[in-house]
């Protein structure tokens, strides 16, 4: 059965991650602090918070634009377990400096920091989504993670300004790399995008970002020299 199809503003194509979702010129760590789940665990959120502060595209705005993509979703009618969904997004990319193991130690990072807040089965939970963001390939029966891929990918879909920093922010954190290492790392992982039967899991997902997504990954890829060049 299709998701719920409400109404959109009429100056928001629904395309560009945290578009109608975030104030212009937010304050990012208030809004944020104001979305942060956990009673008596504030600690924890600064140390996030902190963690999520930094150059790069895995930022505070990210963060920002992954939990209003999962309030859409959720304002959308799907029925999934919100807490642990947006613990994960807390904690996905809590851990990013461009090596290969950042999604297991933001992982570990929950399982240690978790459980006297929730347990050890929900810690379990969020570690399990946080290892998923490093496939986005979750289950088609295990809706959070697919809430949870979607948010963290419909920056692909994002209007040409926000996907132009979305690549500027992921080729920052590259800067160790040579400009041709990068380029081939970055057409790899596209052209794995491009060769999805679908980027996105949930059915509002799939019905107002795949077709912007895919025109920016084959653009994006284009600028690299195509699939083939990559490979080769």
């Amino acid at each position: 059965m299709p998701d719920p199809d409400p109404a959109l503003p009429d100056d928001d194509p629904a395309t560009d991650p945290g578009h109608g979702l975030l104030p212009e010129g937010a304050d990012l760590a208030g809004w944020l602090r104001a979305r942060w789940p956990l009673a008596g665990a504030d600690d924890l959120r600064e140390e996030l918070l902190g963690a999520w502060d930094r150059p790069g595209h895995h930022d505070l705005r990210h963060l920002a634009e992954v939990l209003a993509r999962i309030e859409e979703l959720s304002a959308a009618g799907l029925g999934f377990a919100r807490e642990p969904v947006v613990l994960a997004a807390w904690f996905h990319d809590a851990v990013y400096d461009g090596e290969r193991d950042a999604e297991e130690r933001s992982a570990a990072w929950a399982e240690r920091s978790l459980p006297s807040y929730v347990g050890e089965a929900a810690a379990a939970e969020v570690a399990r989504l946080v290892r998923m963001t490093e496939t986005h390939d979750p289950a088609t029966e295990d809706l959070d993670g697919r809430v949870l891929s979607d948010a963290d990918l419909a920056v692909l879909a994002a209007r040409p300004d926000r996907y132009a920093a979305y690549v500027a922010g992921v080729r920052e954190e590259y800067a160790h790399l040579d400009d041709e290492t990068f380029r081939r790392g970055r057409a790899q992982v596209l052209t794995s995008f491009a060769e999805r039967p679908t980027l996105f899991r949930t059915d509002h997902a799939r019905e107002r970002w795949e077709t912007a997504a895919r025109a920016n990954v084959a653009s994006e890829l284009a600028t690299l020299g195509g699939v083939g060049s990559a490979a080769g």
